[in-house]
């Protein structure tokens, strides 16, 4: 089944693309990984020029002038234009762009020729504000229609949008709209999460009595009926002002290296980074990756990216590489559990959904809650499922696999970040055959190497993931900061973009992504990866979900601890953890083996699904807890802390 290289366990287990896949896939042979590497400037051309209708046609394919990248020079086009105005254009103006579904169970449609509208509308209600090319605007907003309408109305007019997740504190909005001097920011009343409406306005209100002095008006959406204070001079109700615009906007040529947006990646230490996209080559790569990664039929199929557009893949995977394919998208606003565990069984169900895109974090905690609930519905319409966020481990993946799609649908485990901008590392549906828990290989016209702590190649096992070559939704630079951008991601290596994430490569060139370099954890010398860890927990028979994390050690360096939450039906007990630990040390060895397995009832959670190991290290070693308000839970590392001082499970 498996076999170990030092402490990483390496998957056996291949799954080829089934053959009526094949057949009828969007790519189904390595013709394009050829084309790629005898020229990949002259690949990503033809993939703009055929993908991409250009209002006028780029001269040069790529300028590099390391760091630097600006892909299609001299090329002019609109985003909009590409995404809307075309498919209206050729006659599917009635086709459906997003079938949304509100938490309460409230649904719209919108076609494309509405949406056009609507964003035409939109982008006129900008220009009365005074907004120009150039400006920057902040969007704080819930998973409603009016979300991707306002990134596409700024993208229009050549306003470059600042997309805040609707989970984040008004000192994160003062911060992002400080450092972009955004000049108005579009919110809502609030949206609905776990059943109840929960208020956006007020923290958008704290956050601009705090700071952000550049901002001058707020827009706000009507969701949930919450009658907000409205400043008077300062906020617009957006029904109001959509009602008094003109929908007569043409679509502006734009500039291919036009900034089209600014999305903040969190900084441990320091402010929050502003990655940088730009409008030509952050399309071409969205649209490529979109057709081929996910084998869209846009006459037929029904795609679901289940994320949250205020992250990254709701960027380029919900409004830009769909709308640009015009494809049908599934749109929910909010959370899989409401009102019960198969809401998303349900809605793949009704609305005949043939792609699925969502996290790891999101199919271990279906896992947690029992095979019972997907088989409550027919999910057979499925022809793609998707991971995304992080390593997925071997366990999930199978799961993923056999209980969702019925052990006959590809799986592609993508491996990219809000700094590539689309997709850079995954298996070709049609393509690639598949190993449980591997990204597999970089896409056509992507080139990466591992390397060793001195920038020396690494053909086999374990190292650095760098990218060798500029790609065309690179970002374009680090916002007001090219300093920063040059130190953080090309000083380590030189001539390399280095992503920050550790991977292996086994005998048969196959990635496997460990997370990031900071989850690597030194035990007596060996480096040895947390999601190997993890992977190995969740292999336990009783074990739903784990997070590792190292702890300080006189000994060691680093100990292992482990975190692990029961499936149901299993009950809490020294025995059991030591039983779990042991299985890490059966299946890793000694050297892997958890010093500690603390049973716990969650994870420290942000908003968005992904577990704050920093706290769990601060739980381990006895410190202070640090800032918990991002946590969609916070009471929950109280409780983890009681758990950790009654004791592990360790020799």
């Amino acid at each position: 089944m498996s076999e170990t290289i030092g402490v990483f366990e390496v998957e056996n287990r291949v799954f080829p693309p089934p053959e009526h896949f094949v057949g009828q896939a969007n790519a189904d042979d390595r013709s394009m990984y050829t084309e790629a590497e005898a020229d990949y400037e002259a690949f990503w051309a033809r993939q703009a020029r055929e993908l991409i209708t250009w209002d006028k046609d780029f001269d040069t394919t790529l300028e590099w002038d390391l760091p630097f990248a600006k892909w299609f020079v001299g090329g002019e086009l609109n985003i909009t234009a590409n995404c809307l105005d075309r498919h209206v254009e050729a006659g599917n103006g009635d086709k459906i762009a997003y079938l949304w579904e509100g938490e309460p169970g409230d649904t719209k449609t919108l076609t494309y020729a509405e949406l056009l509208t609507e964003v035409k509308k939109f982008a006129n209600v900008l220009k009365g504000l005074g907004l120009e090319k150039g400006d920057r605007v902040a969007i704080y907003m819930p998973m409603i229609l009016e979300l991707p309408i306002a990134m596409l109305g700024c993208a229009r007019i050549g306003v470059a949008h600042s997309v805040i997740f609707g989970g984040f504190s008004a000192d994160a909005i003062v911060d992002r709209c400080d450092d972009a001097q955004a000049k108005l920011i579009i919110t809502a009343d609030g949206g609905y999460r776990k059943g109840s409406a929960s208020a956006l306005k007020p923290t958008v209100d704290a956050a601009l009595a705090s700071g952000a002095p550049s901002v001058e008006n707020v827009i706000v959406a009507n969701r949930c009926d919450l009658n907000p204070d409205m400043v008077e001079g300062r906020d617009i109700w957006w029904h109001e002002a959509m009602a008094a615009a003109s929908d007569d906007c043409p679509a502006e040529p734009m500039d291919a290296e036009q900034l089209l947006y600014i999305l903040y990646t969190s900084g441990t230490t320091a402010k929050p980074k502003g990655i940088m996209h730009t409008v030509g080559g952050y399309l071409t790569q969205v649209a490529f990756t979109h057709k081929y990664v996910f084998d869209i039929k846009p006459e037929t199929d029904i795609y679901w990216c289940a994320a949250d557009i205020g992250w990254v893949t709701g960027h380029s995977y919900i409004v830009y590489g769909p709308l640009a394919n015009g494809v049908t998208s599934v749109m929910y606003e909010g959370t899989p559990d409401t009102p019960d565990k198969d809401r998303l069984w349900d809605i793949i169900e009704r609305y005949k959904v043939t792609q699925l895109y969502t996290a790891p974090t999101a199919i271990r905690m279906f896992m947690k809650w029992g095979v019972q609930e997907p088989q409550k519905h027919d999910l057979s319409t499925l022809r793609v499922l998707g991971t995304v966020g992080e390593p997925i481990n071997p366990e999930a993946w199978m799961w993923y696999h056999e209980h969702i799609g019925g052990e006959n649908t590809p799986i592609v485990d993508t491996w990219w970040q809000t700094e590539t901008g689309g997709n850079m590392i995954t298996p070709l549906p049609g393509v690639t055959a598949t190993k449980p828990g591997s990204a597999c290989h970089p896409i056509p016209g992507v080139f990466a190497e591992l390397v060793d702590d001195d920038g020396n190649t690494v053909t086999n096992g374990g190292g650095y993931l760098t990218i060798t070559k500029p790609w065309p939704s690179m970002l374009r630079g680090i916002w007001g900061d090219p300093q920063r951008y040059k130190d953080t991601y090309w000083s380590r290596f030189e001539g390399r973009y280095f992503a920050g994430d550790g991977a292996k490569l086994d005998d048969d060139g196959y990635l496997w992504l460990l997370g990031r370099v900071d989850d690597v954890m030194n035990i007596s010398g060996h480096r040895i990866s947390t999601a190997e860890v993890e992977s190995a927990l969740v292999d336990h028979p009783t074990v739903a979900e784990a997070a590792v994390v190292g702890s300080n050690d006189d000994v060691t360096g680093q100990a292992i601890i482990g975190y692990v939450i029961l499936r149901g039906g299993n009950e809490a007990s020294v025995e059991l953890g030591n039983e779990i630990r042991e299985h890490v040390g059966t299946k890793l060895g000694k050297i892997a083996r958890p010093k500690t397995v603390i049973i716990v009832p969650d994870l420290p959670k942000t908003r968005s699904g992904k577990i704050m190991r920093r706290l769990l290290r601060d739980v381990a070693d006895g410190r202070e807890l640090g800032d918990t308000t991002t946590l969609a839970d916070p009471s929950v590392v109280n409780e983890i802390a009681t758990r950790a001082a009654e004791g592990g499970d360790e020799d």
